[in-house]
């Protein structure tokens, strides 16, 4: 049975603006750096042939772990788990739109986002920058909150290695996954 992720009134929440920290990425070749995916391999972004999309997000909660003080005042910052749910709810569709690879991405660590995985019943990796390596080489856009630097939220679609799309910034994230699916429809008509 699938985990129903709580929805926020995202009305009640700050909406984040597009900063151009990421405007450097459309057509940039993916830096060769290998992260732990959640199922124990390793990925290297910049070497997966096909299209692949990796939505970015700065943590999810823990029911062991409350989010940091203020954290639904950070714009942006809440939504990781609809965001995750919707991928997987529409999983079957972006996979019928020629998407090879799905990842999420965010800089917590392997086995926190196992737990996260299972939980919300992900048929698709979730993959750890943990050192920041990924993030430092393509210059991902952070945010530093209660000693963490988490990233921004974004969404990329690659294609054998370069990315082709940027989605920044997100919000509502529990949109984001509709969003990159009009975006597929569009790219494969005539």
């Amino acid at each position: 049975m699938k985990s129903v992720a709580e929805t926020p009134d995202w009305s009640k929440l700050p909406v984040p603006v597009d900063d151009g920290a990421m405007r450097h990425l459309t057509g940039a070749r993916m830096a060769s750096v290998r992260l732990r995916a959640t199922d124990g391999n390793m990925v290297d972004l910049s070497t997966l042939p096909g299209r692949a999309v990796v939505y970015a997000y700065p943590r999810t909660a823990s029911r062991d772990v409350p989010s940091p003080e203020g954290w639904d005042m950070i714009p942006g910052a809440r939504g990781c788990t609809p965001q995750s749910c919707a991928f997987r709810d529409h999983f079957a569709e972006l996979k019928a739109l020629g998407v090879a690879c799905l990842f999420g991405l965010s800089t917590q660590d392997s086995e926190y986002q196992r737990e996260a995985a299972q939980r919300l019943h992900l048929p698709f990796d979730i993959l750890s920058d943990e050192r920041l390596a990924l993030t430092r080489a393509m210059n991902f856009p952070t945010f530093g909150v209660s000693g963490m630097t988490l990233l921004k939220r974004f969404t990329l679609i690659i294609d054998r290695g370069v990315v082709e799309r940027v989605f920044y910034p997100v919000f509502p994230p529990d949109r984001n996954a509709t969003d990159v699916i009009d975006w597929l429809s569009h790219q494969r008509q005539p």
